[in-house]
């Protein structure tokens, strides 16, 4: 779209470009922002339009987007590139990521531009957002692709930088919307993605069928030769070769074809890709069989022979090669499927006097929105009457409620309790937390990542290169070889390219992933994207969640501790009987316990819960209260500063006990009668504060009796993991949302020195793209819905196998035992198959290099050898057994422990 002229001379026509305009508030802007702009080198013409905040700028040669913004910028005014998702078919090697970035670059009011090979999608900053999608995809189609925007017809996922939207045709405004096209995008793509499958599937069997017969009639013959003899008494005369012309037609006009489709016009682009490679080679090979065939006197009677099974078979391994690693690149649309599904699809608001349910997308800021028992909190506000503890893990990754009352703040897609509440609506659309972890999940999926890079970049260069050195060797053998000058240069340029086929090449890495991630497997580790491998392998830091991952994910009682004259297992029964009336995560942890040890509970009488400190009873004729350090100073049995955790311990609903501010309540006249009771705690209470406990405390018949610890243990498996992945120079990190002082004390016993904690899910992708933005690899270890967007976001994403599923969709690697041994096998598995497949890449691309000069016709001159080409497919042959028998060593691949 830039100005280019035309063959006839005239030039295209610039279609404008119309981007909205923040900050103009008066005619001297629309003046400021004009003369800003016409400033910008190639901005041939431009107008502000001050009633629609719009400019018009008519791109000319030199143009940069980048350079407009910042000139709007600096004017004190803000314009923003709008980012869109892009579909696009076709792409099969990274010389096609190129090709399609560069197509995208040409157009003028593109800023940036991103493709992903494994996802298929191209993420682009334009200017005019939706508008650019036709010059967009002309620009694509000019270098043989096809693109089209995200979603399809009006689905576009548009955004402005900073996470602003902008109303754009066809873009969602409400979550639920936004999270319903995101699905459906998904949908459309993993269908076309089984369909790819199904029909790559479909092309390796048939090819694969056909080719059998033709290999063991022509290698057979070399390995048992009596079979020659036999087949040409079968098939007389030219009947065999006949035969064989069939069948190989068949494969290449067939299941083959699509390498010529697609590998002709990149040779005729001048852009050859590994399809042309792969047209060229089988190509020549069956070019050269069918001359002898059908016309062999044009060749020497010494190199009449017939390559169809090395054409067939290169066709039917590419194809193989193919459909492993469509099927690595795993599925990415499950993920915001499930996201999306977290979302509650109405809401019950107050309007005009009437409480109704309306659909999720009516609701507007500042709506009264009445949520019951038990249901999902639809959008994100803030509490203005009632109480209730709502489960936050989703968010905080944390499996203890949290207390809300008036003034706190819930967040849309999390679960209500048994409490009710009414709320201020303050976040909706696409300003919810739930949509913004949505777009965190798309944006990190839809980033660059390493998929056979190393293949491509070399291919970029070889495919023309043995061009040219086969068009050479026929010109030197013309001018310089003996008579028939003609076919012995024919004879040697056919075997450079069939020494050169890509047979090696593309089963260098799929055959050493498939057998790779098969151990891994066994081993409980499932790679669910071929690329974590090379990924893991680079990594620098690894940074890992606390709850689930390196803690068992759900409160336990860790210790007791009793005052003087009272018995531990008495009490663990008495409190345990008292709490079985309460729901409470704390309270589950305390009945479990006693149940453990087979303790019988006992009925409790007169049960009286006092809202935010804790609950009391009568069980077995003796008064036992239970709560949180606040409500025993209140009851009088402890004096104030005892517990050096005041003011830590999670909240409860009504009925429960808490840590909730005593600031309105008037403390009761004996309080304070039980210092000399409970001086023997404090030591205890101490380390329990060190180790991050939580504590319970319990008082018996007026007297403070125990302090139950109650905490999220840390895996048994979990210390010996992270000191094996810092015995391997590895740099580890803890990320959480709990509070400080419990996260340094799991990361202390558990042997991590990085701390970040008290951080909602975009704190997380922020400390992973700060390592990033050092230069440092990153792999995330996580498991909560809350960990899903630093599972995307992080160069390798490793869930935790009973975690949830959507930290499982957004991961490269699932840990099936639960494990963070698991992760450690990850990291060692995928340094063994990066290394084979080095070790085979080099080997293919190797005997390449070393064979091509052989073939070419280097040892004449010396020896008077030719290098026939039966000889390259047999060569070629090898190389390939090479590559399968080294890919197969990974069946046995040791790992620690």
């Amino acid at each position: 779209m830039n100005m280019q002229s035309r063959p006839d001379g005239a030039k295209k026509t610039i279609e404008p470009i119309l981007l909205p305009v923040e900050g103009m508030t008066c005619a001297s802007c629309v003046r400021r922002v004009e003369k800003a702009v016409a400033a910008v080198p190639g901005v041939e013409q431009s107008a502000v339009n001050f009633a629609t905040e719009t400019l018009s700028v008519t791109p000319g040669a030199g143009f940069s987007a980048e350079a407009l913004l910042e000139a709007i910028d600096k004017a004190g005014y803000e314009a923003r590139a709008e980012t869109l998702v892009l579909e696009v078919e076709d792409m099969t090697c990274a010389s096609c990521v190129s090709r399609v970035e560069k197509a995208l670059k040409t157009v003028p009011a593109v800023e940036t531009a991103s493709v992903n090979l494994a996802t298929g999608e191209a993420v682009v900053k334009v200017l005019g957002g939706v508008s650019a999608v036709p010059a967009l995809a002309a620009a694509v189609a000019k270098a043989g692709y096809a693109v089209r925007l995200s979603g399809g017809d009006g689905g576009a996922q548009a955004s402005g930088q900073g996470g602003a939207s902008h109303d754009v045709p066809g873009e969602a405004t409400s979550s639920a919307h936004s999270a319903s096209s995101a699905g459906q995008a998904v949908d459309g793509r993993e269908i076309r993605r089984e369909k790819e499958i199904s029909a790559l599937k479909r092309d390796f069997l048939v090819a694969l069928v056909l080719t059998l017969p033709l290999f063991i009639m022509e290698m057979g013959g070399h390995l048992y030769p009596p079979l020659h003899h036999q087949l040409m008494q079968v098939f007389p005369g030219n009947t065999l070769y006949y035969l064989q012309f069939a069948l190989a037609t068949a494969v290449l006009a067939g299941p083959g074809r699509r390498f010529y489709l697609k590998g002709i016009p990149a040779l005729v682009r001048l852009a050859p890709d590994m399809n042309a490679l792969v047209a060229i080679g089988t190509g020549a090979a069956y070019l050269y069989s069918v001359v002898t065939t059908f016309a062999p006197g044009l060749l020497p009677e010494a190199a009449r022979h017939v390559y169809y099974e090395a054409a067939t078979v290169i066709v039917s391994l590419i194809l193989l090669g193919r459909l492993l690693e469509a099927r690595a690149k795993g599925r990415t649309g499950a993920a915001i499927r499930k996201l999306a599904g977290l979302q509650a699809k109405t809401a019950r608001v107050e309007r005009d006097g009437q409480t109704r349910d309306v659909p999720l997308s009516e609701v507007k800021l500042g709506d009264v929105v009445v949520v019951r028992p038990g249901e999902r909190i639809p959008v994100d506000g803030r509490v203005i009457d009632g109480a209730s503890a709502v489960d936050e893990a989703m968010i905080s990754g944390e499996p203890i409620p949290v207390e809300k009352s008036v003034g706190a703040t819930v967040i849309g897609g999390t679960v209500n309790g048994s409490g009710s509440f009414r709320f201020e609506a303050t976040g909706v659309g696409s300003d919810m937390m739930l949509s913004r972890i949505i777009r965190m999940v798309q944006e990190a999926q839809g980033a660059k990542l390493p998929i056979q890079k190393l293949v491509d970049e070399v291919t970029a260069w070889f495919v023309p290169a043995v061009i040219g050195v086969a068009v050479f060797t026929f010109l030197i053998w013309l001018i310089f070889g003996p008579e028939p000058a003609y076919t012995h240069g024919l004879v040697a340029a056919v075997a450079v390219l069939i020494i050169a086929c890509p047979c090696a090449m593309g089963l260098a890495t799929p055959t050493s992933i498939m057998v790779g991630t098969g151990r891994a497997a066994e081993l409980g580790v499932l790679f669910r994207k071929g690329e974590a491998l090379q990924s893991l392998s680079q990594i620098d830091w690894v940074v890992m969640d606390k709850t689930g991952t390196i803690t068992a994910g759900r409160p336990d009682v860790t210790e007791i501790v009793t005052a003087k004259g009272f018995d531990e297992a008495e009490v663990l029964r008495l409190t345990a009987s008292l709490e079985a009336r309460s729901e409470h995560p704390l309270a589950d942890a305390i009945v479990r316990a006693a149940e453990a040890q087979g303790m019988a509970l006992a009925s409790v009488e007169t049960v009286e819960a006092v809202a935010g400190f804790g609950v009391t009873g009568m069980v077995e004729g003796r008064r036992v209260a239970a709560g949180a350090d606040r409500f025993m100073v209140r009851l009088g049995v402890m004096p104030h500063g005892l517990s050096p955790l005041v003011g830590e311990m999670p909240g409860r609903a009504e009925g429960d006990f808490s840590s909730g501010s005593l600031s309105d309540q008037r403390p009761l006249p004996n309080e304070g009668r039980g210092a000399d009771a409970t001086a023997s705690l404090q030591a205890a209470l101490t380390r329990l504060a060190d180790e991050g406990a939580s504590p319970l405390y319990v008082a018996i018949d007026g007297k403070l009796a125990a302090a139950i610890a109650v905490a999220d243990p840390i895996k048994e498996t979990s210390a010996a993991a992270i000191a094996a992945l810092k015995a391997r120079g590895l740099k580890l990190m803890m990320v959480t949302g709990d509070n400080r002082r419990t996260a340094e004390a799991v990361a202390k016993k558990a042997g991590i020195d990085a701390v970040v904690a008290e951080v909602l899910p975009e704190g997380k992708v922020s400390a992973i793209k700060a390592l990033q933005a050092k230069g440092e690899s990153v792999a995330f270890v996580g498991d909560g819905i809350n960990d899903a967007p630093a599972l995307a976001t992080a160069d390798a994403g490793v869930a935790i196998g009973t975690g949830t599923d959507v930290a499982i969709e957004s991961a490269d690697v699932v840990l099936v035992g639960g494990d963070l041994m698991g992760a450690l096998h990850a990291i060692e598995l995928s340094d063994r198959v990066i290394g084979n497949i080095r070790q085979n890449l080099f080997w293919a691309f190797g005997y390449n290099v070393a064979l091509i000069p052989v073939a070419a016709g280097l040892l004449y001159p010396f020896f008077g050898l030719t290098f026939s080409p039966m000889l390259g497919a047999a060569a070629m042959g090898l190389s390939s057994v090479f590559v399968l028998t080294n890919a197969l060593r990974l069946r046995t691949a040791k790992v620690t422990g």
